[in-house]
């Protein structure tokens, strides 16, 4: 399933950064059970929660994509 890849990915990135749910949540203006339901898979990112994602934890969007070639 593609959400929970994505998923995997920005929780990844998130805990790298620093950032808990709630921080980035409130970075980014969104509820942290949205934030925690993308996540979890239960839920796809659009394209422009990806983009808010991508600049608060400071990656690119290449970086969060689960079909990028690391």
């Amino acid at each position: 399933m593609e959400a929970d890849k994505w998923g995997r990915r920005i929780r990844a990135y998130r805990k790298l950064k620093g950032f808990t749910q709630e921080g980035l949540a409130k970075e980014i203006g969104i509820s942290i059970s949205l934030l925690g339901e993308v996540e979890r898979g239960s839920r796809e990112p659009s394209p422009q929660l990806i983009e808010q994602i991508s600049s608060a934890l400071k990656v690119s969007v290449e970086e969060l994509n689960p079909n990028s070639n690391d």
